[in-house]
């Protein structure tokens, strides 16, 4: 009898112990992974702000592809949310903030625990890249739940790793979308020509792209200083290329409506384009990847038979990479000029 007396009591001091060990548990909790990744902060926010691209990194419906997940109307931007069902347990996200490239802020409500605040930044960093970090909080705990967190091994050991697997795929999805590309010959077109404004340098193979957006930005602050209205998209002329040291002459420019006259002072001269048939090339997709797209053009030059003309190769980019964050979405244009004959003329 005294044994079971002492037993109980045994039993009874443990479970008073165990009640203040939880008591005096934080009333609060807060979880934070960081991670950089290779792209703009801008395409990092665009894929986190939709809810429907999460299945493709969230690292809790990689371990639990039975998941069931259902989209509203709207998954994107403020308002925008998504439920799940896993494992007999519902929950809830919903944006309740959010600064564009910036920052995004959450509500998550899971089962009949007490809600959490989700917190995402986007730091740029100088080399391009964006330190991303996701925050978890929650705020006054019910006994209950502090009891099941100490448990467990705190809500840091619970969530800590899928945060971290969630970031991994986060990164790999978002660089890899970067390396997308195609090329495609498109055939012979008639490119219109016009005025434009141009300043001609020489460059080699390792610093080409740095040397062309210098020159572009130096003749749109020109235009700029002296209310020239911009006519079209930024090109490139290939004046000379050597293929053997990757060393070009080239002339960047920039379409205007009128000939312009410059001052004798200013490297920024004006020239004319005559209407021109050309073989047209399009690359979606990295500059980087211009020179495979050249390499296609060239080959197609050849397979077709069609013979060059004068005129010197250019390339057109159609859209702004400074407003288009992924490069896979980028496109430029290729025209090498050719020389018409008969046939040529009659299905142009």
């Amino acid at each position: 009898m005294k044994y079971i007396k002492y037993l109980l009591f045994l039993l009874l001091i443990t479970f008073i112990a165990i009640a203040i060990y939880v008591a005096v548990q934080p009333n609060d909790y807060t979880v934070t992974r960081s991670k950089t990744i290779q792209a703009p902060a801008s395409l990092v926010y665009n894929e986190v702000i939709d809810f429907k691209n999460w299945k493709d990194w969230n690292a809790w419906i990689e371990e639990n592809p039975e998941m069931i997940i259902t989209y509203p109307e709207q998954t994107k931007d403020i308002d925008g949310s998504y439920t799940w069902l896993s494992k007999g347990e519902t929950g809830r996200m919903t944006t309740i903030a959010a600064k564009p490239n910036t920052s995004i802020t959450q509500n998550m409500q899971l089962g009949d625990q007490p809600s959490a605040q989700v917190d995402w930044t986007f730091t740029p960093n100088e080399d391009g890249s964006t330190e991303v970090t996701w925050t978890i909080s929650g705020h006054d705990l019910p006994f209950g739940f502090k009891a099941y967190s100490a448990y467990s091994g705190g809500m840091d050991k619970q969530i800590g790793p899928y945060y971290e697997r969630s970031l991994e795929l986060l990164d790999r999805k978002v660089v890899e979308s970067m390396k997308q590309h195609s090329t495609k010959v498109d055939g012979i077109t008639e490119h219109g020509g016009g005025f434009y404004l141009y300043k001609t340098t020489s460059a080699s193979g390792k610093n080409i792209s740095k040397i062309i957006a210098r020159q572009h930005e130096e003749i749109i602050s020109y235009m700029s200083k002296n209310t020239i209205i911009q006519a079209g998209m930024p090109f490139t002329i290939y004046n000379d290329m050597n293929p053997s040291t990757g060393n070009v002459i080239m002339t960047q420019a920039i379409p205007v409506m009128n000939n312009v006259i410059n001052d004798n002072t200013s490297e920024i001269l004006c020239g004319y384009m005559p209407k021109t048939t050309a073989l047209k090339t399009t690359l979606k997709g990295n500059y980087t990847y211009l020179p495979k797209a050249w390499e296609t053009a060239y080959k197609a030059i050849t397979e077709l038979k069609l013979e060059r003309s004068e005129d010197k190769p250019f390339e057109i980019y159609i859209n702004d990479s400074k407003k288009v964050p992924n490069p896979s979405l980028w496109k430029t244009e290729i025209y090498i000029p050719i020389k018409l004959n008969d046939t040529l003329t009659s299905n142009l």
